[in-house]
């Protein structure tokens, strides 16, 4: 008895794993019991007694193992049943004979070392173990989080289709009904009506709730959802158009594209992202999803008559609604969605639907002092541009009716952008994210791209009115924030940060406006308390670092903000594990910062000792156990061990030169990027296990993203994204210009066009596959470029007064020739194809014959008699008169074969013009507002039906007028997309699409008339 007392007693430690004090209490009563019998034996009270306890000492170490370790009674009963036996073949003891007492106590006495020496074993075994356990289920537990995230994610994007499909039916149904039973005037105010309607559906669909929208479905359109969703999948793409820009890639024919072109045609109809109408008319509805959080203008007064009200909306047509046109006013900055009546208060505050310039009421019974018509007999006025008077006069079939008061309504059509060329990763970081929906999310200019690359539609967030520079998504992976820089015009332009919901492109909030005193370079949610607060760097003297409770209205609340450092700030990031804990790194340090519960930082700087300290600390990321990750600018690695301030590992020149990006992966591992163009894999051990080049013509890694399973998604310094893996080669996705884009053309017959910027970069674009046809480097800036009417050959301007002709097909060099010393400034072929005019920066315009080979070109002379620099040329219908414009603001006219001046203006006022390049003329006077610089405006745009004009300027606005703009401060629909000055627009051949060329944001923005 006394034998089978000690091996239990010494087998229940082994169990505990750390109850070793109570079990000794257990033996040292087993032993005196023993004792106190004599013959070995105990009492039945004693042992009922010890028993008891013996079962409450098991309970409550099961409780301690619960809550410490997290598993499962069932492991723990196992693992009590493996230990003790093996505790009882360790103390078994051969019975003892029958002696003195003392005799008896010695093994047990022994037995008591054994069994303490081995629970203190197992104590420290079941430690070292405890913590790699609660790393294997916190990273179980952030696994599930992303499943249900995704989860999430789906179905908010498959309720926003669906409603999409939904309203798109009900509007369309509601339009035919109108125009079916009223007159031509009651069928424009039937389309005001399904307008006004459609807005309310799009703020129901803008909720952040996506629950509280009922959706009533009928069996048309679930067919009809079904026969899109068929139609995207295998009607959706042009075969072959996605061609990379290595020099091997070749160009679609024109009988190719032809023959494509209806297919593409419903590519380009579906790229439109499922937040816009499914139907192709004109008068299709789509809700509006992102709601810039600007306030209003003041509203018009009750001094606009009613009539004119009625001549606005006849010409309007229908309320703004798409989500790409970008001039949205909220009633408050915390509430951007709004509501249907704030909606259409939106409209008349800002002279109604967008329009630009004062309001008619101040028109009307007045003149304007820049425009002047002394008496109506007068065959002239004269339009004043920077205090400048230019006489215009008037086409003899205005003469009886022009009158300066008239109002030129707007048009009854819309732009709205179908899609963004371009991304920004030559001067960004941290840009480029895969959501669960599929999009992958990054920025351009001013907007804000959601690209789904297997439908390979783009839909669009424009909240923002400049140059969008940081980009973070919320740990939900619905939320989005990014950050802008300081604009042009009012409190909306000053830098700010904008929450929004990434499904239905709805502004949350905006953060910091008026708050920040430099563009806001780095953003960050906090990742260990569901992203309930933001982080944000701005790119002040002193580069502020400051703390955001987001989810606040009326603009968020300010925790706490502090200096971060003086030279440059790379990243913030919250530690993904511990709460309130912060890294920044940059320029001489990297820096871990504590946020305590009273809203106060605390800042550690990063120790190197005795390792290599670098000029810049490049790029962060984390482990899977907490453990913080750098690269810095000399290629190195760093790990630096979690809750510590000091290196544990250091790989020495991992890159040739710096680490631009580490991406921590989700099965464990992480990719680096570097200056160098390779993609280095690495597991948990630091141990390299591939190697991916990017090509060089394609620029060094900028970022990473994961995409779908092993996909990785490149950001490069040449403004690309590439996507593949480490065992295919690398594909572009998108390509873009990396610096001051000058110059566009459209194909005369095609959907194509051609782009030439300072980056050398001569680059043809298909606009129906949204994609690269070839890329081409010239060698030297390109200024101007214009494609031949028979569309084979593409003339450029360049520097020094050089031009050149290339090959449409080929892009081979076909020929090159000089005029002057200066920039070739503008081309325009005439409409028969017989001259071409060259716009010099040197005042003059060169004239040149073309022959039957292509390329040739004979000089016929040169036009002298402007004063400044050519800056825009139109050609007359019959190719007998060339007009041209110059940077001082004067219009003269040549005859082109003999190269004079025509000074008759009953020659020329009453011409046809071909083109509307020219931005001084009699068709544009409505475009210059009394404020406005002779410089700010740069290009114009007329289509081939002449009815519409464009008109780009310096703010990065593009206005829609009705053609001709003839009336003074003629009403406009104005569009924001651009960050830069837009230095080029133009129509494509059909006239149902524009593109738009970005300056300085490189950015081509290609929008559709709806």
């Amino acid at each position: 008895m006394s034998n089978e007392t000690e091996q239990t007693t010494a087998g229940d430690p082994g169990t505990a794993g750390g109850g070793g004090g109570a079990d000794t209490e257990n033996l040292k009563l087993s032993t005196q019991t023993t004792d106190n019998n004599g013959s070995g034996g105990v009492t039945g009270q004693q042992q009922q007694h010890y028993h008891q306890r013996q079962h409450h000492h098991h309970h409550l170490q099961q409780h301690h193992h619960h809550t410490i370790m997290s598993t499962s009674v069932e492991e723990e009963e196992i693992e009590e049943h493996e230990i003790v036996e093996e505790s009882r073949e360790e103390t078994v003891q051969p019975k003892p004979a029958a002696g003195p007492q003392q005799q008896q106590r010695a093994p047990q006495a022994q037995t008591y070392k054994n069994v303490h020496e081995y629970s203190e074993e197992m104590l420290e075994t079941e430690k070292a173990g405890l913590v790699e356990r609660v790393y294997d289920l916190e990273r179980q537990v952030l696994e599930h989080k992303d499943e249900i995230v995704c989860l999430k994610s789906t179905l908010a994007d498959v309720l926003r289709r669906l409603a999409t499909i939904d309203n798109s039916y009900e509007n369309s149904h509601n339009s035919n009904s109108s125009n079916h039973n009223s007159s031509t005037m009651s069928a424009r105010t039937g389309i005001m009506s399904s307008s006004a309607h459609a807005d309310n559906g799009g703020m129901v669909a803008g909720q952040n709730s996506l629950s509280s929208k009922s959706f009533r479905f009928s069996r048309n359109t679930l067919t009809r959802l079904n026969s899109s969703v068929e139609e995207k999948r295998f009607g959706s793409r042009v075969p072959g158009s996605r061609v990379t820009s290595s020099p091997s890639r070749m160009t679609a024919s024109t009988t190719t594209i032809g023959k494509t072109s209806t297919l593409a045609q419903k590519a380009i109809h579906y790229s439109n992202g499922s937040l816009h109408s499914d139907s192709m008319s004109s008068h299709s509805i789509s809700p509006a999803p992102s709601p810039s959080p600007r306030q209003p203008a003041a509203a018009a007064g009750s001094a606009t008559s009613a009539a004119h009200h009625a001549l606005l909306a006849g010409a309007s047509g229908m309320g703004k609604r798409w989500s790409s046109t970008g001039d949205f006013v909220s009633t408050t900055p915390g509430s951007p969605s709004g509501s249907s009546a704030s909606s259409m208060s939106r409209f008349s505050a800002k002279s109604l639907l967008n329009l630009s310039g004062n309001s008619a009421a101040h028109r009307q019974g007045q003149s304007h002092p820049y425009v002047q018509r002394k008496n109506e007999d007068d065959e002239y006025v004269k339009l004043y541009i920077s205090g400048r008077p230019i006489v215009i006069h008037l086409p003899e079939a205005q003469l009886p009716t022009y009158d300066l008061t008239k109002v030129q309504p707007a048009p009854n059509r819309r732009l709205r952008l179908d899609w963004a060329y371009g991304y920004r990763g030559k001067d960004c970081r941290s840009n480029l994210y895969q959501l669960p929906t599929g999009e992958m999310v990054y920025f351009v200019a001013a907007v804000v791209i959601l690209y789904n690359m297997d439908e390979h539609t783009q839909r669009h967030y424009l909240g923002h009115t400049d140059d969008v520079k940081s980009l973070a998504v919320h740990p939900n992976k619905l939320l989005v924030a990014t950050g802008q820089c300081g604009g042009h015009e009012g409190r909306e332009s000053l830098p700010h940060i904008l929450i929004w919901n990434s499904v239905s492109l709805a502004t949350l909030n905006m953060i910091g406006c008026g708050e920040f005193t430099g563009a806001i370079n780095c953003l960050s949610f906090s990742r260990a308390d569901s992203g309930s607060i933001l982080a944000a760097i701005d790119d002040s003297p002193d580069k502020i670092i400051s703390i955001w409770d987001w989810q606040k209205k009326e603009g968020g609340k300010k925790i706490t903000e502090t200096k971060c450092s003086v030279d440059t700030v790379v990243a913030v990031e919250f530690h993904p594990l511990d709460k309130g804990q912060i890294i920044t790194i940059g320029k001489n340090h990297i820096a871990f910062w504590s946020l305590d519960q009273h809203g106060m930082l605390y800042k550690r700087m990063g120790v190197f000792e005795s390792f290599e300290k670098p000029k810049y600390v490049t790029a962060i990321t984390f482990t899977q156990t907490g453990d913080v990750v750098t690269g810095d600018s000399s290629g190195n690695l760093a790990v630096w061990k979690r809750g510590t301030n000091v290196i544990s590992r250091f790989l020495k020149k991992v890159h040739d030169g710096p680490v631009f990006t580490i991406c921590g992966l989700r099965n464990g591992g992480f990719v680096t990027g570097g200056k160098d163009g390779l993609l280095l894999l690495f597991d948990d051990a630091l141990h390299l296990k591939a190697e991916q080049i990017v090509e060089a013509h394609f620029g060094a890694v900028r970022v990473v993203a994961q995409g779908k399973g092993s996909q990785l998604l490149i950001g490069t310094t040449r403004n690309c994204i590439l996507s593949g893996d480490f065992t295919l080669s690398l594909v572009p996705i998108v390509m873009g210009h990396t610096d001051i884009l000058w110059s566009l053309s459209t194909h005369p017959q095609v959907a194509q066009f051609v782009t030439g910027g300072k980056d050398r970069l001569l680059q043809l674009w298909d606009s129906l596959s949204h994609s690269v046809v070839w890329s081409k480097d010239i060698g030297e800036p390109i200024y101007s470029v214009q494609i031949s009417n028979a569309g084979d050959v593409i003339v450029v301007g360049g520097a020094a007064g050089r031009w050149s002709v290339f090959d449409i097909v080929t892009r081979e060099l076909l020929a090159t020739y000089t005029d002057g010393q200066e920039v070739i400034q503008c081309l325009q072929f005439s409409p028969d194809g017989n001259l071409l005019a060259l716009g010099s920066k040197d005042n003059a315009i060169y004239v040149y014959q073309c022959t039957k080979v292509a390329h040739r070109f004979s000089k016929i002379g040169k036009c002298t008699g402007h004063s400044s620099f050519i800056s825009h040329l139109d050609w007359s219908k019959d190719s007998q008169v060339l007009r041209s414009n110059s940077g001082d603001y004067e219009v003269l006219y040549w005859n082109p074969t003999l190269c004079r001046q025509i000074t008759s203006q009953s020659m020329v006022k009453n011409l046809e013009w071909a083109t509307q390049n020219c931005s001084v003329c009699f068709d544009t006077i409505g475009i210059w507002p009394e404020n406005f610089d002779g410089t700010d405006i740069n290009s114009v745009c007329r289509d081939n039906e002449e009815q519409f004009l464009v008109c780009a300027d310096d703010f990065g606005k593009i206005r829609l007028f009705t053609f001709p703009a003839s009336q003074p401060k003629s009403l406009s629909h104005s569009y924001r997309g651009h960050s830069s000055h837009v230095t080029a627009v133009r129509f494509m051949h059909d006239g149902l699409r524009l593109l738009s060329a970005g300056g300085l944001d490189t950015s081509v923005l290609q929008w559709r008339v709806v």
